[in-house]
């Protein structure tokens, strides 16, 4: 990684700006202070403007599907962006206006949708509310007459006019009343009650302890004309909402040119927070930033032909430089589980060409079956043919792809095509009783009957492992000039773990192996104790720390018997592949049968594809982090991220992050 500073006249800013956008060569360094004789332009206003008009277009754009949804095939989430010419995002730009007043009508139409729907909840709770009092020939709202005081209401119990009677003599025998009972139901009375004038503080406190209330919406309306009031408005309501609707629906064709403008706008708001960033006179503008190494010719070139610039590349210091990962094609489909992780720091070694091969090389053996390779790799290449999927998509499908191939050798390896479905099916049509052993013309392993044997193959794949990443922790301590903890902290584990395989491959073949691994082993174990407790105090510090450290031995068995998860994963895919294939056969060769068995071997094998590739790339991922990661990687690095065109639906033509 380089640091590069580009000193160009002001008049050609917006140009270079546009150019390093579009190219996302580097990635603009963030400085609070302007240097001496620079000051910086201050762009909020602008900004807030552009982030308000992507705000609109995103608004926009979910009224609109909620309304006119837009027509997606199962697999459009596999489509890259649409690729333009550099020179659209021009026209893009002379539209844009029109485009913000159609979001804002859209916005507005949407905005009117939802006070209707509103609208429309209070009215038909005002109905409700009403549906009581239908009867009722008086306004709810009636005020008492020069004689008489009326109450209208509700009591929260069942009463019929006996009841009432009784409760209301009850409580107040001197009070004189009339009422009528307008609706009753098994928690609610509707009552109209007229008492005398003189009498209304009285029947006030009768009713209230009684439990009365107030109809909650009273009206100078009768009840009945009221709800055919509310019914009207809904009903002119639901025809507005309907227009507002086709209204939306009409800007459909509009879709891709309000994405378009979205676009647009997010791009220019990323420009102008870089030119708040830049330092600046009242002539020239100086951009600062980081660059790998190999595009700096490509910046120089690109300086060249667009403006009058000056180009000036410096050292940077590894702590503060950002980092990009550079892999091959075969490494590189696995850059992104390593940034899932961490990016790595200027301390680490770059882990994902290991990291790529242990995946794919584990994942195929926990899937293990040619069929199901088959499928991802055919499927994939199909895919990345006809959707030409963008860069980080395009690498999560590669990463599969790989895995497919993989996945096939190992099928092969353990004669598993579909399960055993080429033998199960032989044996159906033909009433005869093979093995896929016997079917394959070259030696195969049974997960099923060599399982002891590919439990002891599948630790020995994570001894390597454990020690290729111990092998890269003695790297950089070796690298960093360490060399106690190379060869003392890492070093001595490695030749211990080798002495006990050494030892473990003579207890089956000879005493003379045994013993070579066994002293190998002995030996390491001393030097452990002699050398991890060098950093404490005093001759009982140091030695208890070394007896101490031999603990350590616990946490390397338990990670190597993780790693029979290899064999427990393949053996699940295989069983479960067996299982349907006998359960597609069931019904035998009849035309029924073969359609039973047609359809059954579609959906079981898609669903143990499904569960089992699901399961081996989780597995598979743990490995990698927990088991191997943990030996050397700290991570902890600043990713490289670029000023380029930070677009969701379209992408230019020669930009480098496609």
């Amino acid at each position: 990684m380089k640091s590069v500073n580009i000193i160009g006249l002001k008049k050609d800013r917006k140009t270079v700006l546009e150019h390093l956008q579009n190219s996302g060569l580097i990635q603009i360094k963030k400085n609070d202070k302007s240097a001496k004789g620079f000051s910086k332009t201050d762009m909020s206003s602008q900004m807030q403007i552009f982030e308000k008009n992507v705000t609109l277009t995103e608004q926009a754009l979910k009224a609109m599907e909620s309304f006119a949804p837009e027509k997606k095939g199962m697999l459009s989430s596999l489509e890259g962006r649409r690729e333009i010419d550099p020179d659209e995002i021009g026209a893009i730009a002379s539209g844009a206006g029109e485009i913000i007043e159609i979001c804002k009508k859209i916005n507005n139409l949407n905005k009117q949708l939802a006070e209707n729907s509103a609208e429309q909840v209070r009215i038909k709770t005002a109905l409700v509310q009403l549906e009581p009092w239908q009867n009722l020939d008086i306004p709810l709202n009636t005020g008492d007459t020069k004689t008489t005081a009326v109450f209208i209401g509700t009591l929260p119990k069942q009463y019929d006019e006996i009841a009432l009677s009784q409760e209301l003599a009850q409580e107040n025998p001197q009070l004189v009343f009339d009422f009528e009972i307008q609706f009753q139901s098994r928690d609610m009375t509707c009552i109209v009650m007229f008492t005398p004038l003189a009498q209304k503080a009285m029947a006030e406190e009768v009713l209230r302890n009684l439990g009365f209330a107030k109809p909650m919406s009273p009206t100078r309306h009768t009840p009945k004309e009221k709800s055919q009031r509310l019914k009207n408005k809904s009903q002119e309501l639901f025809k507005k909402s309907e227009e507002a609707k086709a209204q939306i629906i009409s800007y459909a064709d509009r879709r891709e040119d309000i994405k378009n403008t979205q676009d647009y706008f997010r791009i220019r708001a990323d420009k102008y927070n870089v030119i708040s960033q830049l330092d600046q006179t009242k002539h020239v503008f100086v951009v600062s930033g980081y660059i790998p190494e190999e595009d700096c010719k490509d910046l120089e070139e690109m300086c060249e032909r667009i403006a009058c610039c000056y180009v000036e590349f410096g050292e940077v210091d590894p702590k503060d430089a950002p980092v990009k990962l550079k892999n091959n094609r075969f490494a590189e489909p696995a850059q992104g589980i390593v940034s899932m992780y961490s990016t790595p720091s200027h301390a680490d070694v770059d882990p994902t060409p290991i990291l790529a091969f242990f995946f794919y090389f584990f994942f195929g053996m926990m899937f293990s079956d040619a069929g199901y390779g088959l499928v991802m790799v055919v499927a994939i290449a199909i895919v990345l043919k006809i959707f030409k999927p963008d860069k980080k998509m395009r690498n999560n499908l590669k990463l599969f792809q790989y895995c497919g191939v993989s996945t096939i050798i190992w099928g092969l390896i353990f004669g598993s095509i579909f399960g055993d479905a080429p033998a199960t099916f032989y044996n159906v049509f033909t009433g005869a009783d093979i093995t896929m052993k016997q079917l394959l013309p070259w030696p195969t392993l049974d997960p099923q009957k060599d399982a002891l044997l590919l439990m002891v193959v599948s630790i020995a794949f994570g001894l390597v492992h454990i020690l290729i990443g111990m092998g890269c922790k003695f790297y950089i301590c070796f690298k960093q000039k360490d060399y106690k903890a190379a060869f003392f902290d890492t070093g001595l584990w490695m030749l211990m773990l080798i002495g006990f395989a050494v030892l473990a491959v003579g207890m089956i073949t000879t005493e003379l192996v045994m013993f070579i691994g066994a002293g190998i082993a002995i030996a390491c174990a001393i030097g452990l104790v002699l050398t991890q407790g060098r950093n404490k105090k005093g001759i009982v510090g140091k030695a208890i720390g070394g007896l101490a450290s031999l603990y350590d031995i616990t946490s390397y068995i338990s990670d190597l018997l993780s790693y029979s998860r290899l064999l427990a994963l393949g053996l699940t895919t295989g069983v479960m592949a067996q299982v349907f294939n006998m359960l597609a056969t069931m019904l035998g060769t009849s035309i029924p049968g073969i359609i039973f068995m047609i359809v059954i071997f579609i959906v079981g094998h898609l669903v143990t594809i499904g569960l089992n590739a699901l399961g081996s790339y989780v597995h598979t991922m743990r490995l990698q982090y927990v088991e191997m990661f943990s030996k050397f990687y700290e991570g902890g690095g600043k990713p490289f991220e670029p000023f380029s065109l930070n677009s969701k639906y379209f992408k230019t033509k020669n930009n480098k992050d496609n």
